[in-house]
């Protein structure tokens, strides 16, 4: 809708009913892109996975018997990368449809311990540290661990990516009264007021922020709004990154 319309809208029923009219339109296109998203998805997964098979099949085929160095480095990226866009289209599929959370109680510190243990060593070859600030507590989300890992896991990476070498990723457990919040933060170059308008779109590239092309972030918000939560991002350029995920406590 242009902002002609909206201005219409106003004068005519006021301030509170045009955002709440507004609000109701954001919502069901939403819904709509995100189920048109799906049906391409599924559409484009069964055309595109099966060329891919028989490309990844040749290749794992040949690849068995060369015996020339070369040779088998360009039949091992061909494989490669036929892995990766059907993992591209899996997650962009996984993303318009998500499956329904397995819902236990999680700890959110233990869950951060492991996460900083297991993104530390894969990031230290690139002076990157990551620490975990989480005491242990009676903080606990109704959440489904797995799914909550894998939305932590796009995070780390997102700031990885950011950084390139030499920095810092923290992990932080807070809680108040209302929420648990689980905080990522970067010492990377920061995201610009543009950017985070559509950081959570899917493949959307902000490359002058040095964050890559891919669902990541947009796996990350699916899961967390999921569960009832959401995703703030504060950040100025040239001052890193804070990626703020809010719960709901168990009641």
């Amino acid at each position: 809708m242009t902002s002609e319309f909206w201005s219409l809208c106003r004068r005519r029923y006021g301030e509170e009913a045009t955002a709440e009219l507004r609000a109701a339109f954001d919502a069901a296109l939403e819904a709509e892109k995100l189920e048109a998203l799906a049906e391409f998805a599924a559409g484009a997964g069964h055309e595109i996975n099966n060329p891919l098979t028989v490309i990844s099949g040749r290749a794992q085929l040949l690849l068995r018997d060369e015996t020339d160095p070369e040779r088998r480095r360009t039949l091992a990226l061909i494989r490669a990368q036929a892995v990766r866009v059907h993992e591209m289209i899996a997650d962009m599929r996984l993303f318009a449809r998500p499956p329904e959370p397995e819902r236990e109680p999680v700890d959110p510190a233990a869950l951060l311990g492991r996460l900083a243990e297991e993104l530390g060593p894969e990031y230290a070859r690139h002076d990157i540290s990551v620490a975990c600030i989480a005491e242990p507590g009676d903080a606990s989300l109704d959440a489904d661990p797995v799914q909550l890992h894998v939305a932590l896991r796009a995070l780390g990476r997102n700031s990885a990516e950011a950084i390139g070498r030499g920095g810092r990723i923290e992990l932080e457990l807070r809680t108040e009264p209302e929420e648990i919040l689980i905080q990522v933060r970067d010492t990377g170059p920061g995201i610009s007021p543009e950017e985070r308008r559509h950081i959570f779109d899917p493949f959307y590239s902000a490359r002058q922020a040095g964050r890559g092309l891919g669902l990541g972030l947009s796996k990350a918000w699916r899961i967390v709004t999921g569960h009832g939560g959401r995703i703030d991002v504060d950040s100025k350029p040239g001052h890193g990154a804070t990626f703020t995920l809010r719960f709901p406590r168990r009641g």
